[in-house]
């Protein structure tokens, strides 16, 4: 078999659409739109790409684009004193800190920082604590852009068994909650795990996300399953690959992602919906 790609550019494509829709819905009704705050510290060229993409969404939905950008230097004490003013804000409703920050700067803080109403990266433990509870409010992206990608090709979840190659806070984690709240067993692999290949192949859901290009070979993956590629790597010529190599798991799996155009387009649309989440959370 040849797997059917599975394309995150026209499911986020959809969901944004859905938001833009919401959004307009608000402003019909009186209401303001929602607003995203986006930091960026420092210059980094693949920073500066993200949260380039991230506003431009905001237009696209209609969302009220907060730009914040601040050089190198900046203290921890000071962009922490930045989170503490867009907390107090009441038009603000999410705040993203794209990472990675600077040395002197600890990211944990910052997360535990933002308000948990306006995390709409979904990072604060106090959002991740709501999923694994089973109550969740604001997801963690790329998760939750993978569960839209799966309902997209009619995945039933219950009764399947899920496998997560990677134990990430903000990755795999979640995924594998996510799944679970869903109805499927889900197992999460990590650098402990006795034997990767046969828990990859007992998989009709297989979610990777490491950043090892080529970790996962076509021969592990179960006939018929389901392939969501979340690694993203730039090989010495250039192009981006996953974690899976793509051409020999594409002829066992009945659905995969191709890399680039599967999962990453998917983080910047369920941000959105997530920034719309928690305007109508808070009474915005």
């Amino acid at each position: 078999m040849t797997a059917q790609l599975i394309d995150g550019k026209a499911v986020a494509a959809s969901v944004q659409a859905r938001v833009a829709t919401a959004v307009a819905a608000r402003l019909a009704a009186g209401k303001r739109a929602p607003s995203l705050a986006t930091i960026l510290v420092g210059a980094d060229p693949a920073s500066q790409v993200y949260v380039r993409n991230k506003r431009l969404a905001c237009e696209k939905t209609g969302i009220r684009s907060i730009p914040l950008e601040f050089g190198p230097e900046l203290g921890e004490a000071a962009l922490l004193a930045e989170i503490d003013r867009l907390n107090a804000d009441p038009n603000v409703d999410g705040i993203l800190v794209q990472m990675p920050l600077p040395a002197q700067i600890d990211p944990e803080k910052v997360v535990e920082r933002i308000h948990p109403d306006k995390d709409v990266d979904g990072f604060h433990p106090s959002n991740i604590g709501r999923l694994a509870c089973r109550a969740p409010r604001l997801r963690p992206c790329t998760p939750y852009g993978v569960m839209e990608l799966l309902k997209s090709i009619g995945e039933p979840f219950k009764r399947r068994t899920a496998v997560v190659v990677g134990a990430s806070n903000h990755v795999g984690r979640p995924m594998m909650l996510e799944l679970m709240l869903a109805g499927a067993t889900a197992t999460c692999c990590h650098r402990f795990t006795a034997d990767v290949a046969a828990e990859v192949g007992r998989a009709d859901i297989l979610v990777v996300a490491v950043g090892k290009p080529g970790l996962v070979k076509g021969e592990w993956i179960k006939p018929g399953a389901t392939v969501i590629d979340i690694g993203i790597n730039r090989l010495d010529n250039g192009k981006l690959v996953g974690d899976c190599d793509f051409e020999s798991a594409r002829q066992r799996a009945a659905f995969i992602t191709p890399v680039p155009g599967g999962v990453g387009p998917m983080t910047v649309a369920m941000l959105m919906q997530n920034t719309l989440t928690a305007a109508e959370l808070r009474g915005a």
